[in-house]
């Protein structure tokens, strides 16, 4: 497996997670938080950018990075995955064709087309884009799969030939890195014809797309595995979407070496805070037994003078007691939404920093 990937912001170490600032902040911390955390990386969303604070906003504060004071690199998502999210869960959001996707937002109309999404990535100075893509269910109809992965496949070919024609004419000296996204649900087949078509094309990396997780939650971990062995291990898999702390740990043991999720800081500002149950040098990171949650809005934790987790580096547990956590809760103290974010980005850095570990280990 790849060990980083460089980029005109700096390099990103693998394995690495990106926290989401879909809308161009991380929620409730400020990049100056992020570096304390030692996050390397940050994931932006298109979609979301293109509609608040607009384009045009973006560019003339400087781009993504200088719109979030943010200085290491930058990672965008193309669109793709509100595919699947808005227009293919209700029609009412949106139509979809060859040409691309046309959303309706509150009376508003957005169109994303290949040509657009790139344009767009480019321009808001990103270091690795993303190729549209035609995101699915898992278990979606093989009639459907069949379309997303021959429409995903063309709009690739689409994309690749507005980045290289993009490149040429900005001529930078360390030009932006481009993925594309493997689509096919569940069938082995279509996802193996997917990754073939794409990499005859020429990625920089690949992203592994469509929901992760089969009706009861559990990681479609055969399904990872299989997508991971039809990509070269000289390219960087970005399992997109995938957050939660041991699913992580399992992706890492496939190959991966690249995550987002909005998961670990949404958990963080709905009281639900990351626990290593072990010291985290003596664990292999197998199982989910040193894996554990800890709840700071539960009433037993009001004179509680402990931190977080005693295994935690984070700046909340190193200066903060849980009951004080509760306090700040208790009286709706943005404060809380702050510390605990930053609890549980220390929690994925450092799961990180082990992993590698684990993995020199067996190597």
């Amino acid at each position: 497996m790849l060990t980083s990937i460089s980029t005109a912001h700096g390099e990103i170490a693998f394995p690495a997670f990106l926290p989401d600032g879909t809308r161009g902040v991380v929620s409730a911390v400020s990049a100056g938080d992020l570096l304390a955390c030692q996050v390397p990386a940050v994931q932006m969303n298109v979609f979301h950018l293109m509609q608040n604070p607009g384009s045009s906003t973006v560019t003339a504060l400087g781009g993504l990075h200088g719109l979030a004071g943010w200085r290491k690199p930058i990672s965008t998502d193309s669109g793709g995955f509100q595919v699947y999210s808005l227009i293919r869960q209700n029609a009412k959001f949106g139509t979809l064709n060859d040409k691309g996707a046309i959303f309706r937002i509150e009376d508003r109309k957005f169109q994303l087309t290949p040509e657009k999404s790139i344009q767009l990535q480019m321009s808001y100075g990103a270091d690795i884009l993303f190729c549209l893509d035609d995101c699915t269910h898992v278990d979606g109809d093989d009639s459907v799969q069949k379309q997303s992965v021959t429409r995903t496949i063309a709009w690739a070919k689409r994309c690749k030939a507005e980045f290289d024609r993009l490149c040429a004419e900005k001529k930078a000296p360390i030009p932006p890195k481009l993925f594309a996204v493997i689509q096919g649900g569940n069938h082995l087949t279509l996802r193996r014809d997917c990754a073939q078509a794409l990499l005859d094309m020429g990625f920089d990396g690949f992203g592994y797309g469509g929901w992760p997780l089969d009706s009861q939650n559990r990681l479609l971990e055969d399904l990872l595995g299989f997508v991971r062995e039809q990509i070269p291990a000289e390219y960087p898999l970005h399992a997109l979407g995938i957050g939660h702390p041991p699913n992580v740990a399992a992706c890492v043991r496939l190959g991966y070496p690249m995550f987002d999720s909005t998961m670990p800081t949404r958990d963080a500002r709905h009281g639900r805070l990351y626990a290593w149950q072990v010291a985290p040098h003596t664990s292999n990171l197998h199982g989910t037994d040193w894996f554990g949650y800890v709840y700071p809005t539960d009433k037993k934790h009001i004179k509680e003078s402990r931190p977080i987790c005693s295994h935690c580096d984070c700046p909340t547990c190193q200066q903060y007691a849980l009951g004080y956590i509760h306090h700040l809760y208790k009286i709706g103290d943005p404060l809380y939404q702050r510390l605990t974010t930053l609890h549980n980005l220390r929690f994925m850095t450092r799961l990180m920093e082990r992993l590698k570990v684990c993995l020199a280990e067996t190597r």
